[in-house]
């Protein structure tokens, strides 16, 4: 594989933000994916904090890949829930002006339900961040794994085409009892981001845990094929395990992902 199309998140590199790009520039991968939560803050990045960023990601050779702003809640929690979309609204704005095309969230529990309030109102917000999104040139894209490949398949259906985006995690899928290769398959025209994690399942769905790539039961090679058969030419992100192993764990999923 190409390590161009590899992206490592910045806050795993180093707490200072031009040190996380030379290790990420070291590591040999195109893509860095910046925590809109972490050090990054949507409503305070100035017009000329914009350009400097730009300058320093050029510098290194390396292109944001996603503005990860992963919230405490979902959008049909009601707690907070304006704040919670006002801010993801200006995640989506960051995002564009850095030249990425997606925000990464979860989004929430999907109610099993379709005749619920909290379906109609999961639907609405997700409605107006989209229409939000479209504006301005970037998608939120919801963490699959987390939540079910049928749920977003459902919930797809009753958005405005081009609302919402899904971000395969491999690790989660195997942790949540689900197939990463079928949720490729089942999600294939909706798939705005991609990340390359393992895990090990545990007795009961949700009770796994996370490994290092290439440990755990996520078999990584048929799920590359069905993306590439989807035409998925996004990119393939990376995540350490252990805070305090990360550069040493990314360089050898780099190596890892190399050899496949």
């Amino acid at each position: 594989m190409e390590t161009s199309r590899l992206s490592v998140p910045a806050a795993a590199l180093a707490a200072d933000f031009r040190k996380a790009l030379r290790a990420a520039r070291d590591l040999g991968v195109g893509g860095i994916e910046l925590d809109a939560r972490s050090g990054l803050d949507p409503t305070q990045v100035t017009q000329t904090g914009l350009r400097q960023i730009r300058k320093w990601l050029g510098d290194e050779g390396l292109v944001v890949s996603a503005i990860a702003f992963r919230t405490r809640g979902g959008y049909a929690d009601p707690d907070r829930l304006e704040g919670r979309i006002a801010a993801t609204k200006a995640a989506l704005k960051l995002a564009f002006d850095l030249g990425a095309s997606v925000v990464l969230n979860h989004i929430g529990e999907i109610p099993a339900s379709e005749q619920t309030a909290e379906w109609r109102l999961l639907v609405d917000v997700l409605t107006d961040i989209g229409s939000v999104g479209q504006h301005v040139g970037a998608t939120l894209c919801a963490e699959v794994g987390r939540s079910a490949p049928a749920d977003l398949a459902r919930l797809l259906k009753a958005l405005p085409e081009g609302s919402l985006t899904c971000d395969i995690v491999t690790g989660g899928l195997v942790v949540h009892g689900h197939d990463p290769a079928q949720a490729v398959a089942d999600l294939g025209g909706h798939i705005g981001s991609f990340h390359a994690t393992d895990a090990v399942a545990g007795p009961f769905a949700g009770r796994g845990r996370a490994v290092v790539l290439g440990t755990g039961q996520v078999e990584l090679a048929p799920v590359l094929a069905a993306l590439e058969e989807r035409s998925y030419q996004g990119w393939i992100g990376l995540e350490p395990v252990e805070a305090r192993d990360a550069r040493e764990e990314l360089a050898d999923a780099v190596d890892f992902l190399r050899a496949i």
